[in-house]
């Protein structure tokens, strides 16, 4: 899951960032009052964290803007002792739900989670691709039945090509939806990636999900020629 992350302070911003990352997310950073405007208009997030202080903003304002050009997106908006009434304004402008600083870490991962269960984002509860199974509410992947251990890239790169079943995904969506944008990535990396997590979920002979569809990218289904992947996409 992509998610950008407007906070003021670089120092607290690098070090959510950091959490976020282990937890799965690739995360932008937006710390200036144009950075999070110019962002936001360019990428698509599945999750916006917004901090109530933004330089050269109100949060508030802020907020307004991010959803009035996307009604969608869930937006958790972060405040340090905030009263009521400003907790109640943010939810009114737009957010979908108000965290108060101090706050505990996993407080912060589980209403993220909890925001991207209920978006309309959201894809279903476990999904399925014969008997290869992931269940993002516990991140569990088994294939017939037997659980298999990714790491955190791994995961989320399964998880996106299952939820692009049957379709081709190219390199450079991996790249936009796995990583940061802050992190070089070159092409051989999500090749090695894609070539560990084979090895993982492809164990037994004849029973290849993953395919490479040369000069594109990647697949995940029954195998089927590459070649009319590519013309009915075209």
């Amino acid at each position: 899951m992509r998610v950008l992350l407007i906070e003021d302070d670089s120092k607290t911003a690098k070090h959510l960032a950091r959490g976020l990352q282990e937890e799965g997310f690739a995360v932008d950073l937006a710390t200036t009052d144009d950075a999070e405007d110019e962002q936001a208009f360019v990428n698509e997030y599945d999750l916006i964290l917004l901090d109530w202080l933004v330089p050269g903003h109100d949060g508030i304002a802020v907020c307004r803007a991010l959803r009035a050009r996307d009604p969608a997106t869930p937006i958790l908006m972060i405040g340090a002792r905030p009263s009521v009434a400003d907790r109640v304004s943010g939810l009114k402008t737009g957010a979908d739900d108000f965290l108060t600083r101090p706050f505990a870490f996993a407080e912060l991962v589980a209403r993220m989670r909890a925001l991207l269960r209920r978006s309309r984002w959201a894809k279903p509860a476990v999904l399925r691709v014969t008997d290869l199974t992931l269940d993002p509410a516990n991140r569990c992947v088994t294939r017939a039945g037997i659980p298999i251990g990714l790491t955190s890239k791994e995961y989320t790169i399964l998880e996106l090509l299952m939820q692009n079943a049957g379709e081709v995904v190219s390199r450079t969506r991996l790249v936009e939806s796995v990583w940061d944008e802050s992190s070089e990535v070159l092409k051989n990396v999500v090749d090695v990636h894609v070539c560990n997590l084979r090895k993982k979920i492809d164990r037994e002979p004849g029973s290849s999900l993953i395919q490479t569809v040369r000069g594109f990218g990647f697949r995940l289904g029954p195998p089927q020629s590459a070649f009319s992947d590519v013309t009915r996409r075209a």
